[in-house]
């Protein structure tokens, strides 16, 4: 039985890994996972891959994408989620913020540099033509920090999954005013290069092991309650959300998803030219 440490946030899109480790999934075909919730999201998990904290991460495209091309020693090898992101964007409660083009020159709440709420804040500005180079940022950990940021005015707005943060909506810590669509599948799976080295033909059975469970997710007439109860979501919510969100279910592979994250990290200057030569060589 080979152990393994494994990381990814703690919210609904994660369920079926949650789920098969319960079964036993993964022990049978002689893994032992371990898995971590990450409340700190992408930026946290780029950490423990860099330390050996953790051994394989389930996080945002565009986050691990540019720490792989900044020289992280990990792989990435398969796509997890092939729907993009729905990112809400959040301002303080009892702000007068009503659209977005009123938040130019504000302060985002960002978990960790190089996170998803850090890297879809520039995706955002770029799309409003606002100078990216005078986004300002407060680092503050996690959802939890965001929300206080923008409770005690040390943010202006905060980028979060919008069904994720939708029960602060709803007890008045922050509001929603409008969203970003990531332009890419917004999970992948990616490992440690040294345990990849080791171990490709099992972690090429345990990607088998979450894809075909995420379709046993996706067709169960259970999953809307389970996850409504596992996530503290309501019913309506978790519908929408199904809907939009579809898992890679046979495992494919689309290189040029990829190829179009790494143009925005460009075109943001998010990344160095130089970085994304070879690019397909550093990623998998």
């Amino acid at each position: 039985m080979k152990g393994l440490k494994i990381g990814g946030v703690p919210e609904h899109f994660n369920l079926p890994w949650r789920l098969a480790i319960e079964e036993g999934r993964f022990r049978e075909i002689g893994l032992d996972l371990h898995w971590s919730d990450m409340g700190g999201g992408t930026g946290q998990m780029i950490r423990g891959l860099q330390t050996g904290a953790l051994d394989i991460a389930v996080l945002l495209t565009e986050g691990i994408t540019k720490s792989i091309l900044e020289g992280l020693n990990a792989k990435i090898i398969q796509i997890y989620v092939v729907s993009p992101l729905h990112w809400g964007i959040h301002v303080p409660f009892k702000s007068d913020f009503k659209t977005v083009d009123e938040l130019k020159n504000q302060t985002f709440a960002i978990s960790r540099e190089g996170s998803g709420s850090h890297l879809m804040t520039y995706v955002k500005a770029s799309q409003e033509g606002w100078d990216t180079n005078a986004l300002k940022f407060n680092v503050v950990g996690d959802i939890y920090g965001g929300l206080w940021a923008l409770e005690h005015n040390e943010a202006q707005a905060f980028l979060w999954e919008k069904y994720t943060t939708f029960p602060y909506t709803e007890q008045g810590k922050c509001r929603y005013i409008d969203e970003v669509v990531t332009p890419w599948p917004c999970f992948v799976i990616a490992v440690r290069e040294e345990v990849l080295n080791e171990n490709p033909a099992l972690l090429k059975e345990m990607c088998r092991v979450v894809n075909e469970k995420a379709l046993e997710v996706k067709k169960s007439e259970n999953t809307v309650e389970v996850i409504s109860w596992r996530y503290n979501l309501r019913l309506g919510q978790v519908e929408n959300w199904l809907i939009e969100t579809d898992w890679n279910y046979n495992g494919i592979e689309d290189p040029l998803a990829f190829d179009k994250t790494i143009q925005y990290l460009l075109k943001l200057k998010l990344i160095q030219p130089e970085q994304a030569e070879n690019w397909q060589q550093k990623l998998f």
